[in-house]
Order: structure tokens, then C-alpha cells, then sequence
């Protein structure tokens, strides 16, 4: 049996969506892109929403919308994806890396400790889909306000620490019986083709914003900005008599076109309504199976605050080391199981080794990832096929224990 680890989700509606993007003859930014916006708000309760060409561009437009730059430090956990660190990178700023907890999301007490007179942000990171402790993080943030240097309008209006989630793998989680997307001042989804919801490429900003920010001006602002800083979009230009533009902005060119976007303004409403809910079936057969395994650490899925979207199944292996685990892997490999591990904390790469970051320094970040396989997660997969998942995943791990 051969078992993709994550194919995307495409059925008739989205054939059915992209082909009428085509037909329409406006495949760029247009109104397949407002419709997507307008369902992620929807869906999330976030006030507005900008889709964007990627996570990536969404956390770097987050920031400069911000005025974070040169000089500014941004916290972020050392255990995450490349592009949480890259995005700080790419607009100037330091990223200053913290240890994780066993829930493989970022720990408190060191970002408590981590901040200083230069920390403008914080990126806590929904690792596999589990929310981070928002409520604990917007209270560190309070009580470091004597600490907050502000250097422009929005710093001085916000008056603390922004607050981005780096939403990129939880889409549907809900901290506090609130969707991702209305919990932080600024949350950023994934649309990458392995994401619970896809348009090949692309990202979400969604805004939540507190007074005196109003959402709608700052979605104007970010809107703008992320089309070269140009006052009218090309659907906008190409009406009759419209092609008098302006550039206000330095902005970038990070905007999501309709015909990606038709994806997902097919597949976000299935997602809601079955498809996650097909996710988290799968994830409670998975705990189900493992919590009788010894040798198992089962990943979060719910608890009194949170549940995960299920983005990723992040099974580990007790007390074991990364190259027993990478055995392990092999030997699910041959059987034909593609599984994954998520992630390799970014000290141990070479960008970042050279930048001076340490292993060492973010033990639990290491021993999570030393001991972690990510299993197959996705609606297609039928009961045969879990079932020969979850005995080729048990027989791997015993048989090289």
C-alpha cells in the first residue's frame, strides 16, 4: 500500500471554482480574491482579512505595517518553520529565538525574559495546529509596557508588544471557544498546498485590531501596501475610464490572484462545514490507537481552552534519540507510509547556526524533535488505510526500539 503524507483536497467544486476564474477572463487580484477574504472573516469572526501571495509576505507586511525594522528585535520560538525568522529578516529587524514547551509551542517564561527595550513584537507560532497561550502572552505584553519603546503613530497607539500569531498551520483552532483569527491583534494563515486549506500558494491577514485601530482603515492601508503601494488594483484600473492611478506607498508586490484564490473560495466553506471535522476523526482514532502504546507521547488536541485544527498528527517516541528515530522513519518508509518530521529547530540550520544561534540554548526544542514523526492527516484517507498507518507506524517503532 502506498500512502501520500499530504495530498491536497481537490473535488469537482474546486475544478468547478478555478475553471470559472479562467472563463471569467480576470485571473489576477479581482473578485474571486474579495469573495476569500470575505469567508475567512466570516468563518473566523475576524474583523477584516487581506489574502496575500504567502505566510511569509502576510508576517513581513504584518510587521511593516508595524514600522518594525533595523535595530528592533522580534520574539519568535527557536522551534518553528524557516519563514517565521526569515519574514523578521527580510524587513530588517533581529529575530531573538526562545526555547518551546512540551506541547511544542512557545514557552512563557522565556519570552518573559527574552524581552527588552528593542522587542516590538511577538510571533508565537500554533505548532500542528495547537493554539499558544494567547491569554498569558497579551498579559506579559501589559505587564512589559514600561519597557515598550514606541517610534511611530501605530506603536504609540497600540502602546505594548504587537501580538502576531503565526496561524500558518491553524485554520478552525479555537482558543477560548474563539476561531485563530479573532484572539490576536494580528493572526497570518498558510494557503501552501500542504495546508488544511489551500490555494496553492498564498496567506491570510486577518486583523483584530483593538481600539483606537479601526480594521477597515488599516485593511485599506495593508491592501494598498501589498500592491506596490498603488491606490487602485488592476480589476479596479481596467474598468472603462479608470487607469489613473497613484503610489503612495513603498509598498510591496505580495497580492493572492483570483485564479489561486478560487481554491480556496471552494474549498473554505467544505472545510468548516466536513472536512475538519473529517480531521479531527482521524486524530482521535490516531490517540485512540497510540494511547495504549508505551513508548507514545501523544500530541495536544483539546483541553478546557483550546482545540487544534489538526494540521498535523505530531507523534513522539519516548526517550528516544533522533537517530533511532530516523531508523524508525526508514523503516515506515519501506512500507510504503510517507510520514514527515515537523520540525528541524531552525539553530540547526546553517543560516542560522552561522547567525550565531546555538542548539544548546533550546533543549525542549530539541528533545521534541529528536523523538517526533508526523503521521498522515487528510479527509481522502479511508479506514484501511489508517489502520495500515497506525500497524506500520507501532511495528517500525518496536522492532527498533
Amino acid at each position: 500500500m502506498k500512502i501520500p503524507f499530504s495530498p491536497p483536497f481537490i473535488n469537482n467544486t474546486v475544478i468547478q471554482e478555478v475553471t470559472d476564474a479562467l472563463e471569467s477572463g480576470w485571473i489576477t487580484t479581482g473578485p474571486k480574491v474579495k469573495r476569500l477574504e470575505s469567508l475567512v472573516s466570516e468563518h473566523t469572526k475576524a474583523p477584516n482579512t487581506l489574502c496575500v501571495n504567502s505566510a511569509t509576505s502576510g508576517l513581513m507586511l504584518a510587521l511593516k505595517w508595524f514600522g518594525v525594522g533595523s535595530g528592533d528585535e522580534v520574539i519568535i520560538p527557536a522551534y518553528t518553520y524557516s519563514a517565521t525568522a526569515l519574514a523578521v529578516m527580510h524587513i530588517g529587524a533581529t529575530p531573538i529565538m526562545v526555547d518551546v514547551e512540551s506541547d511544542f509551542n512557545i514557552a512563557l517564561p522565556a519570552i518573559e525574559k527574552a524581552i527588552t527595550k528593542n522587542t516590538k513584537a511577538i510571533i508565537p507560532v500554533d505548532i500542528a495546529g495547537w493554539p499558544c497561550d494567547y491569554d498569558e502572552i497579551l498579559e506579559i505584553a501589559n505587564n512589559k509596557k514600561a519597557l515598550f519603546n514606541a517610534q511611530n503613530d501605530n506603536q504609540r497607539k497600540l502602546g505594548r508588544l504587537l501580538i502576531i500569531s503565526d496561524s500558518a498551520h491553524s485554520i478552525g483552532a479555537t482558543y477560548n471557544n474563539q476561531f485563530l483569527g479573532s484572539v490576536t491583534d494580528i493572526a497570518v494563515f498558510s494557503f501552501h498546498a500542504v495546508k488544511n486549506v489551500t490555494t496553492a500558494e498564498g496567506g491570510a491577514i486577518c486583523l483584530n485590531l483593538p481600539s483606537p485601530f479601526n480594521n477597515d482603515n488599516e485593511y485599506n492601508y495593508l491592501r494598498c501596501f501589498s500592491l506596490n503601494g498603488q491606490t487602485k488594483d488592476a480589476f479596479t484600473k481596467s474598468k472603462a475610464g479608470g487607469w489613473r492611478y497613484d503610489i503612495i506607498y513603498p509598498g510591496l508586490k505580495i497580492n493572492m490572484p483570483d485564479v489561486l484564490a478560487a481554491i480556496g473560495v471552494a474549498q473554505l466553506p467544505d472545510y468548516f462545514s466536513s472536512v475538519l471535522s473529517k480531521r479531527r476523526t482521524i486524530y482521535e482514532f490516531y490517540q485512540s490507537f497510540f494511547k495504549d502504546k508505551p513508548w507514545a507521547v501523544l500530541p495536544p488536541y483539546k483541553d478546557n481552552k483550546k482545540l487544534s485544527s489538526c494540521h498535523l498528527y505530531a507523534l513522539r517516541v519516548h526517550d528516544i534519540s533522533e537517530e533511532k528515530r530516523d531508523k524508525i522513519i526508514d523503516a515506515i518508509s519501506k512500507e510504503g507510509v510517507a510520514v514527515n518530521v515537523h520540525f528541524q529547530p531552525l539553530p540547526l540550520l546553517t543560516l542560522f547556526k552561522e547567525m550565531g544561534y546555538n542548539i544548546n540554548n533550546y533543549p525542549v526544542a530539541y528533545n521534541n524533535y529528536k523523538a517526533e514523526i508526523s503521521l498522515p492527516i487528510y479527509p481522502q484517507l479511508n479506514d484501511n488505510e489508517l489502520h495500515y498507518i497506525v500497524n506500520t507506524i507501532a511495528k517500525a517503532v518496536e522492532e527498533n526500539l
